[in-house]
């Protein structure tokens, strides 16, 4: 599934269970005071990232978390990991044929009891409040959609983007009885300078898919 969700020249490598998985010694430090599903999940996700990179033909890299929280990736090379109960995945790419990439899975389940407020800005929570009963969980997209923008945003800016710091919209695409899938739009709301020598970002856009009870939300700026 996550493939389909990427453009040319990325490539995208996902799993539904853990895998034994040996880290680099960094790697491994880093995660040392995790409890054992942390640690599985940390190793599961780095293991997917570096099959992904052998494509890009490098072998060997050592992933261990950079500021910011996402992953100090080879020279030249972007990426993005994401896990969540049933799910891993991990996208990789040349720096000179895709600027940024955020993805972000999440289970196709309501968000919890009053979390919404904290990861939302008014307006999206007035639409979410208009939308009809569809069986689709909007709130938790929204979630994910978040997530999949902070770490777009990240790599390119070295700063923080909280969940009041963009504001997201949504189109519905194809929907059958068990899966869904469309497009949203993140209009961010703070100074969108960039540190990567690019244009300031003003906006991301991406795709979100739900099949077997996964969310999955997806940015990639070419």
């Amino acid at each position: 599934m996550l493939q389909s969700m990427m453009p040319r020249g990325v490539v995208a490598r996902e799993s539904h269970s853990d895998v034994d998985a040996p880290l680099h010694p960094r790697e491994a430090a880093q995660i040392a005071k995790a409890v054992p599903k942390r640690q599985a999940e940390y190793a599961t996700v780095r293991y997917l990232a570096r099959d992904a990179l052998g494509e890009l033909g490098i072998g060997d890299a050592v992933l261990v978390k950079g500021e910011g929280g996402g992953v100090d990736w080879p020279r030249n090379v972007v990426g993005a990991l994401t896990h969540c109960d049933g799910y891993r995945g991990a996208v990789v790419g040349y720096r000179m044929g895709v600027r940024t990439i955020g993805i972000d899975a999440e289970p196709h389940l309501p968000l919890p009891d009053k979390v919404l407020p904290s990861v939302s800005v008014e307006s999206e929570r007035e639409v979410l409040a208009a939308r009809p009963e569809d069986g689709l969980h909007w709130d938790r997209l929204l979630f994910c959609a978040k997530e999949a923008t902070y770490k777009a945003w990240n790599p390119i800016t070295g700063r923080w983007l909280g969940f009041e710091d963009a504001e997201i919209t949504f189109e519905l695409g194809a929907r059958t009885d068990d899966a869904a899938e469309g497009t949203f739009h993140s209009r961010i709301l703070i100074d969108g300078k960039a540190t990567d020598g690019g244009a300031p970002v003003a906006s991301f856009d991406g795709r979100w898919r739900i099949v077997d009870g996964l969310i999955v939300t997806s940015i990639a700026v070419v």
